[in-house]
């Protein structure tokens, strides 16, 4: 069935007359009635009793005129949200992010993000960075904030805002209330790490500090996240470098101690594949970068 026969019908149910319903279609008459007589043969009804000088709804009609409004209206509609999703007003998003990226950018991009864009659902995805890579190269993810420095080819990225490693010691330790602490001051120390395999890149970040430093860390524990690393330190496991943000969690039992001398950035990125278009995701990188 053909859509624009739904609309002649609707208008001259509501008109009930040809020449007013022609006018209001932009048409002329003759095109008009042979519209609604294909539509009354197609269905097997009668829609309309006309004559010369009258035209009114049959039963049939009229329950046919509910059902008619009905599916214009879903069309309308579904124009209206397909004008909306191409204009990025409309959709849905999948964005990683990593546990540490909660103290950092990412809450503030997206509330940013959905006061200009509230027609847009964005759904939250926590993954480890490597995770979250596989799944933008794949195209699972529009985007992802992960802990790295570079990206790997096919996919682009911005740099997040600055964020600082610091010391962090157990509450209890001769030195966490001091100003800063020496790198070779916690030679001695067990260390917790974060986990290579999660996240090479912090891994090898707080590795490549030591080395320059003259140390080689004796790791005790390894973790799979930031907080996880912060809790085994309030818990006497060691102590760690960590993510000066790190501090916004609040966790009883530690303290963060500037590094002497030193103030090495973590690594961080909103990442994306280069090829993606979506006018949603555009929005959202835009967002990102004011």
């Amino acid at each position: 069935m053909k859509l624009h026969l739904l609309r002649y019908f609707a208008v001259l149910a509501e008109e009930l007359h040809f020449g007013r319903a022609a006018e209001r279609l932009s048409i002329t008459q003759p095109p008009l009635s042979s519209g609604i007589k294909a539509l009354e043969d197609e269905l097997g009804v009668k829609l309309f009793e006309r004559t010369s000088k009258h035209v009114a709804l049959t039963p049939a009609g009229h329950a046919y005129l509910a059902e008619v409004h009905m599916v214009l209206d879903r069309v309308a509609r579904a124009g209206e949200t397909a004008r909306a999703v191409a204009a990025g007003l409309r959709g849905r998003l999948e964005i990683g992010f990593t546990g540490s990226m909660v103290y950092r950018d990412m809450p503030r991009i997206v509330r940013a993000f959905g006061q200009q864009a509230p027609g847009i659902e964005v759904r939250l995805c926590e993954m480890s960075s490597s995770e979250q890579i596989e799944a933008l190269l794949r195209r699972q993810l529009h985007a992802g904030f992960v802990n790295l420095g570079a990206v790997p080819p096919r996919l682009a990225s911005l740099p997040l805002a600055a964020d600082y490693l610091v010391c962090c010691l157990p509450e209890g330790h001769a030195l966490a209330h001091a100003p800063s602490v020496a790198l070779r001051a916690l030679a001695q120390e067990s260390f917790v790490m974060f986990a290579r395999d999660v996240a090479p890149a912090n891994h090898d970040n707080v590795i490549a500090l030591f080395h320059r430093a003259g140390i080689h860390p004796h790791t005790r524990h390894a973790a799979r996240q930031w907080l996880t690393v912060v809790s085994l330190v309030a818990l006497g496991m060691g102590v760690a470098l960590v993510p000066a943000s790190l501090a916004q969690a609040g966790v009883q039992g530690v303290r963060f101690v500037p590094i002497a001398g030193l103030r090495h950035p973590t690594v961080g990125v909103l990442a994306w594949h280069e090829e993606a278009d979506a006018p949603a995701l555009q929005a959202f990188l835009e967002v990102a970068r004011r």
